[in-house]
């Protein structure tokens, strides 16, 4: 390959995997992985934070002894993490993973995060107001969150389902930009987008055609995560006070709070992280519906070997290996 992308002029084939939460992406990717000599690439916006492990399905130690993962566990719960600094370091870990002559395969359900990466979209320093943002902040004291969010549903609705209501930050963010530019978002990211992507990127999205059977999933799934100390987990952040910003987002951490503070039961607080992250599932589908290009792999319709056939069948003819 001659240089462009970090060394590359010819497009890296990259496949990504895509999809609501609990449909079991990352062991797919890891079964993948281990089949095609790859490396994986999370694009999941929670994993990124040490310390947050069983809230975020993050993959386990013996996960990571099959296959080199990226992406994951590598920042502080304090610290915020912008979507231009993840195409950045995304880049690079793709980048490494080429040249040590390996496949990239990236995985996960931020679609923002994998739009902007596998789309090349170039990101502008946006201007600030303070004055504006303490606008917005006295606005978001007075009227709450749930009330800025739905002033940022209804100017820029594409954003919108991409975020939590309760990520203030990237709200109030989302409302100066409209206020600044006169433009949303989603218009500013597609006027940042570059004329052409370093990437031939292959989609496959996982999901339920069964909407119902996708919730009891993510039902069971939250049954496990407290089985396997997920209360505890979140405890030791309520007793640090560490989730701050970004992290401050995560479903299956805040949830605990009223709990940790005797205002309501302790199956109130698993009832609502049921319901938050139903909820989150139903606003990625209707994100990653929008693309046409993901090739959907529906999880009641076929049988575990049955998946993974359709899928070696895709990858291989992406990455051209000998059938």
């Amino acid at each position: 390959m001659t240089k462009s992308l970090g060394g590359f002029k010819d497009k890296i084939k990259i496949c990504a995997i895509v999809g609501p939460t609990a449909c079991g992406k990352s062991d797919l990717a890891i079964w993948l992985a281990r089949e095609i000599n790859a490396e994986i690439v999370s694009a999941d916006s929670m994993q990124i934070y040490k310390g947050m492990d069983i809230g975020t399905a993050k993959p386990t130690l013996a996960d990571r002894s099959l296959v080199t993962h990226h992406m994951i566990d590598f920042l502080d719960p304090k610290q915020s993490f912008s979507v231009a600094e993840y195409v950045r370091e995304a880049n690079f870990a793709i980048e490494g993973v080429v040249l040590r002559k390996k496949r990239p395969i990236l995985v996960g359900g931020t679609g923002l995060y994998i739009d902007s990466l596998l789309d090349g979209i170039e990101f502008c320093e946006q201007k600030t107001d303070p004055e504006i943002r303490k606008r917005l902040f006295d606005d978001l004291e007075k009227f709450g969150a749930e009330h800025m969010f739905n002033r940022l549903k209804a100017l820029d609705f594409e954003y919108a389902q991409n975020i939590h209501p309760n990520n203030t930050k990237r709200v109030i963010r989302g409302l100066e930009i409209c206020l600044l530019t006169g433009l949303n978002v989603s218009e500013n990211m597609r006027l940042s987008r570059k004329k052409k992507t370093h990437f031939d990127s292959l989609r496959i999205g996982l999901t339920f055609s069964d909407r119902k059977k996708l919730y009891k999933k993510i039902d069971d799934r939250v049954d496990y995560m407290i089985e396997r100390g997920l209360i505890q987990e979140a405890r030791k952040f309520f007793d640090q006070r560490k989730l701050f910003s970004t992290s401050a987002q995560a479903i299956g951490y805040k949830e605990f709070w009223d709990f940790f503070l005797g205002k309501q039961s302790l199956d109130e607080a698993i009832s609502k992280i049921k319901q938050n992250t139903r909820k989150y599932a139903k606003r990625q589908l209707t994100w990653f519906r929008k693309d046409r290009r993901i090739h959907w792999i529906y999880c009641d319709d076929m049988c575990e070997t049955e998946r993974k056939n359709k899928v070696m069948e895709i990858v291989k003819r992406h990455f051209e290996i000998k059938l």
